[in-house]
């Protein structure tokens, strides 16, 4: 009889987990989710989806997934359930609703690294304020009376250490030029100086991590790269310690013009916002900015006639600029970057500096007959729509000239691309203004 009681009292539980499986059962069959396969248990395609391949391509495994399931599909990665998309349309959608529909939402081992105060994975009115304060130091008056002239003059240290005839890598070239200049405009670190040194090796580090495995055991490199992560924040406490005293005592450095000490003067944030907001800015400014670079230089060479119109743009900047008496580059002479401005917009389109983003759903949304359910992962495809020959054409070529279009054309495709390119003002201006001076001083 206890045991008819107990199985009578458990009843209405049993009852009602069969009808709560049920009404999810009938929901899920109501849903018309895109085509897809989910792969392998917790693993799902995350490592196929991973797999290296060239900045210029989408890769074997898109490549596949778009062929039998079409632009919109649905997969398992990152361990989470997820809508890829490689259509333009969907893409823009996603962004336009930023907030609303969607968010951000990177994995955790990513917010692990960067901080969860990094505005990578920040979202709603945090995300808004951090992106205020950086916006507002870069505000357009600093753009044209300081800015443009560190980049040219971190543009010539780089310049004058190569030698005739000698060989270097682009990319660490590259990587060199957008980390000095971050540490300038972010600390006011200078070039060359022991500390300067030491924090780019500590990054060097950290950067090996943040793009590994999140495998945190001793030895990995996701394990060094938090490692590294506490070394550069502890050096970046003692910066703020330093100026936080200066400040008080009356003994402020003019020449100390930078975020750091505008965002000790003008917000509220606590000291680990601070340091995460740091390491996630030098983070974004040095790898999407150095990279698109090296891209630059890379693809330049194979289209010669973008090399010679380049050369002619920019030797008639050099020639009016004699003519005027005047020596630094300034506001003007980035105006007249017509062409120099087609040719980094074609780089950032066919090079892919970002290749996809990290999204989840707010809400059940429904798209072109498809539904994506509240709280699945969505990964818009940045570089399958860059490369698909139904927004560009001829895709794969290099070619700047595209961008020399009417205006509407030109807003209809930025609308499609480089809308959805999280690509602050100051890392796309150092892209073009580096491109300007290499070619004023080498040309």
């Amino acid at each position: 009889m206890p045991d008819f009681e107990h199985i009578f009292l458990l009843l209405p539980c049993i009852l009602s987990l069969v009808l709560f499986f049920i009404l999810i059962k009938r929901k899920q069959r109501r849903l018309n989710l895109p085509p897809g396969n989910m792969g392998w248990p917790f693993l799902g395609e995350t490592i196929g989806y991973l797999k290296p391949y060239s900045a210029t391509s989408i890769g074997e495994f898109m490549q596949q997934h778009i062929s039998r399931y079409g632009n919109i599909y649905k997969s398992n990665l990152f361990g989470e359930k997820t809508i890829v998309s490689a259509d333009a349309g969907l893409n823009k959608f996603i962004l336009q609703n930023e907030g609303r529909l969607f968010e951000c939402s990177y994995p955790t081992s990513i917010g692990g690294i960067l901080g969860k105060w990094s505005m990578l994975v920040l979202v709603g009115d945090m995300h808004r304020d951090m992106r205020i304060i950086s916006l507002n130091f870069l505000s357009n008056a600093r753009l044209r009376t300081h800015l443009l002239r560190e980049v040219e003059k971190h543009t010539l240290l780089v310049l004058s250490t190569w030698k005739e005839n000698c060989v270097f890598s682009a990319q660490e070239e590259a990587k060199k030029f957008t980390f000095n200049l971050m540490a300038k405009n972010i600390m006011s670190m200078d070039p060359g100086h022991p500390d300067t040194e030491q924090l780019k090796k500590e990054y060097v580090t950290f950067m090996q991590g943040v793009v590994s495995a999140p495998i945190n055991l001793p030895g990995t490199a996701y394990r060094k790269a938090l490692q590294s992560r506490s070394t550069i924040l502890k050096f970046i406490e003692r910066k703020m310690e330093k100026r936080i005293r200066k400040m008080k005592e009356g003994k402020e450095n003019p020449e100390e013009d930078d975020l750091l000490e505008s965002v000790l003067k003008h917000s509220n944030l606590s000291t680990e916002q601070i340091l995460d907001l740091i390491l996630s800015l030098l983070f974004a400014g040095h790898e999407t900015s150095s990279v698109a670079i090296a891209l630059a230089i890379y693809f330049l060479p194979g289209c010669p006639m973008a090399i010679q119109q380049l050369r002619e743009e920019h030797l008639e900047i050099a020639r009016a600029k004699k003519q005027s008496g005047e020596m630094e580059l300034n506001w003007d002479d980035y105006k007249k970057m017509e062409f120099t401005q087609c040719v980094i917009s074609e780089t950032l389109r066919l090079g892919n500096v970002v290749r996809f983003l990290h999204r989840k759903a707010l809400k059940d949304v429904r798209y072109k007959g498809y539904d994506i359910p509240c709280g699945w992962k969505v990964l818009p495809v940045i570089a399958a729509v860059h490369l698909d020959p139904c927004v560009f054409d001829h895709p794969q070529h290099f070619n700047p000239w595209r961008w020399q279009v009417s205006l509407s054309p030109i807003l209809i495709l930025r609308d499609h691309v480089f809308v959805i390119i999280v690509f602050d003002l100051l890392l796309f201006r150092n892209t073009i203004c580096f491109l300007l001076s290499l070619n004023l001083h080498l040309f």
